[in-house]
């Protein structure tokens, strides 16, 4: 999850930046429900999730993986949680919902990535 701040990084196991670590899919949930959290508060958080091998780099995340999560969120609008096709492959059968905003270039990456968005409570 790319913010205004360094990524949250989910390593099984561990999180970065969070004193507790979730389990996938759970950790899908957990960043549903900030975004309707804060809703109530008239705030509009916008999110990216993207699943795949990092580097850590000087003590920093770096790869692809973490490009692609920067992408989606840099896409989403406010209140928006987009995922790529990848992490909403992992977590079927979760119950979560998506809605399809199609296949689009992202800068710096390579081909065409199907984003979708979260559908939030």
């Amino acid at each position: 999850m790319i913010g205004e701040g360094p990524p949250l990084l989910f390593i099984p196991g561990w999180v970065s930046h969070i004193d507790h670590a979730w389990e996938e899919p759970t950790y899908a949930h957990f960043v549903r429900a900030i975004v309707g959290a804060v809703r109530g508060l008239g705030l509009q958080v916008r999110a990216g999730l993207h699943t795949g091998e990092c580097e850590i780099v000087d003590g920093k995340a770096a790869g692809i993986a973490v490009h692609i999560g920067a992408r989606c969120a840099s896409e989403a609008a406010g209140g928006e949680v987009l995922v790529s096709r990848t992490v909403k492959d992992l977590v079927a059968g979760s119950g979560i919902e998506f809605e399809s905003r199609g296949e689009q270039e992202l800068k710096g990456g390579p081909g065409r990535w199907e984003l979708l968005r979260v559908l939030v409570d």
